[in-house]
């Protein structure tokens, strides 16, 4: 009895760990067939992209701008042990662009947009105007879940853009105002460095990681408890998966397109 009792919770977590994961994967379907599936809710998906989008302007370039610049830094002290200070334009474009400003994006989307998708849902169902909804005939699915996860998968690669471009600027300022680059040169070996694959990876990422934040927001808050607690363990639950999911499918992703 000693030695079956941790085997049998152990037993009982992974069940539960690849239970949790076939539900989230049925729902993640499922959300992307009503996606594709009359009536659409044009005012539910407008809302969902300004919330999304705009609104999440102010943290990523802030984000951005930042890690930029901390980059260009940090790769000019490093250079600088082997006399390669120069590379500081090239590596700050490809790390922002590949790597950093996608997931970095895909983290804030996930802290703003995810909690409160998951917060949004959950308060609804306690308060029980999720079953309001089907009493009307309207599938919850369709106006709650596939408005948000459209708007995710089309607004954050555009986000990612923009965090992208802002990420860059942050080195360039850095790099021609503090380490005494050439602005023209330092544009010029942004540029050449830079390629197609580099730019449609970014963005690919970018749609992968809104589609992750917006189904688990709308997951967790279409399964949260009854009442407060429930709610704010929807929303804690919602953005720890959100993040964990996030990060796994950025190598995921890197591995496909970047290994030789």
């Amino acid at each position: 009895m000693i030695l079956t009792t941790p085997l049998a919770a152990l037993g009982r977590s992974t069940l539960a760990v690849f239970a949790t994961i076939g539900q989230v994967t049925i729902f993640a379907l499922q959300a992307i067939l009503h996606i594709f599936r009359p009536p659409f809710y044009g005012r539910e998906f407008a809302i969902a992209l300004l919330n999304i989008g705009w609104l999440s302007l102010p943290v990523v370039g802030l984000t951005a701008i930042f890690t930029g610049g901390a980059l260009a830094l940090q790769i000019y002290d490093g250079g600088s042990r082997f006399s390669a200070e120069a590379v500081v334009p090239q590596i700050v474009a490809i790390g922002m662009v590949r790597e950093l400003g996608p997931v970095l994006v895909g983290l804030m989307v996930a802290a703003r947009v995810t909690s409160s998708i998951a917060a949004e849902i959950a308060t609804m169902k306690v308060t029980e105007q999720i079953d309001a909804l089907t009493t009307l005939s309207t599938h919850p699915m369709k106006y709650l879940t596939a408005p948000r996860v459209l708007a995710a998968l089309i607004v954050v690669p555009i986000l990612v853009g923009i965090g992208d471009i802002i990420g860059i600027y942050g080195g360039f300022v850095v790099g021609t105002q503090q380490l005494g680059f050439n602005p023209a040169t330092y544009v010029t070996n942004t540029v050449d460095f830079l390629q197609r694959s580099d730019i449609v990876s970014s963005l690919i990422k970018g749609a992968a990681f809104g589609g992750i934040a917006a189904t688990m927001g709308c997951y967790y808050g279409m399964n949260s408890g009854r009442g407060a607690q429930g709610v704010g363990q929807a929303t804690k639950a919602s953005v720890q998966a959100a993040a964990v999911l996030i990060l796994a499918a950025n190598f995921m992703l890197t591995s496909l397109f970047f290994s030789s």
